[in-house]
């Protein structure tokens, strides 16, 4: 089933960082499953590489919380539920892997006592666990370091489409800005042409009022010339 807020205008970000977020999940989920078959040496670096994926999932986590802002008041009501429920499963997450991580004797396998007389004969070996929990710490920053870089450029490039986005919009409102203005233009000339013809009928309506007074004044008058012969004529 789709999900509603993908038709929701400013949730394509929230929904694409909580996919990925499902994803680093189930990945977790799988290392946490496969953490207590373990022992010794793997079991730490599972145990590691399940802290480096609960980081990434509290970091997106953290992502999301941004990201809500920018979701319409009307959708956040889901989208609360469902930030309450990955906080309490990231919780249960960080319970689950500490009480593994705590788990000493799976952790260190034969190696792991109570003695601390034994302490000397371990000491070559535990400058080993340091040493290699030192490395997998910096191959964990990197590890984030790289996952922060991917998110930079992700952003970035979403920056860049909607920085083209709107330069598109802007071009489109130039150019109808310019249709309007020449329509605009087109209307002054065409009113111009409509008071010139206005003009022009006056003109002609003046003329003929003139011609047609004229016409009057000479019928008048010969009408009057022929009075005045008939009358000429019969004194």
């Amino acid at each position: 089933m789709s999900n509603p807020l993908d038709t929701e205008a400013g949730t394509e970000l929230f929904t694409s960082y909580e996919a990925e977020y499902k994803l680093v999940q189930a990945d977790l989920l799988q290392k946490l499953d496969i953490i207590p078959d373990l022992s010794g040496e793997p079991r730490k670096s599972a145990i590691s590489q399940a802290e480096r994926a609960l980081e990434e999932a509290s970091e997106l986590l953290d992502q999301l919380q941004l990201e809500k802002a920018n979701i319409p008041h009307s959708s956040r009501t889901p989208i609360n539920q469902r930030l309450r429920n990955h906080q309490s499963d990231i919780d249960s997450y960080k319970r689950k892997l500490r009480s593994l991580a705590d788990d000493r004797a799976a952790l260190f396998g034969g190696r792991y006592t109570d003695n601390p007389s034994s302490a000397s004969n371990e000491n070559g070996e535990r400058a080993g666990d340091v040493q290699l929990e030192q490395r997998q710490q910096l191959l964990s920053g990197t590890d984030r370091l790289d996952r922060s870089t991917q998110r930079l450029r992700a952003s970035q490039a979403l920056a860049n489409e909607t920085e083209a986005i709107g330069a598109s919009t802007l071009a489109d409102l130039h150019r109808q800005r310019e249709t309007i203005q020449h329509t605009h233009d087109t209307l002054l000339q065409s009113e111009g042409y409509v008071d010139r013809s206005v003009k022009t009928l006056r003109g002609m309506a003046r003329r003929m009022a003139t011609n047609r007074v004229i016409t009057i004044a000479i019928i008048t008058i010969l009408v009057l010339l022929i009075v005045a012969v008939i009358f000429s004529k019969f004194r």
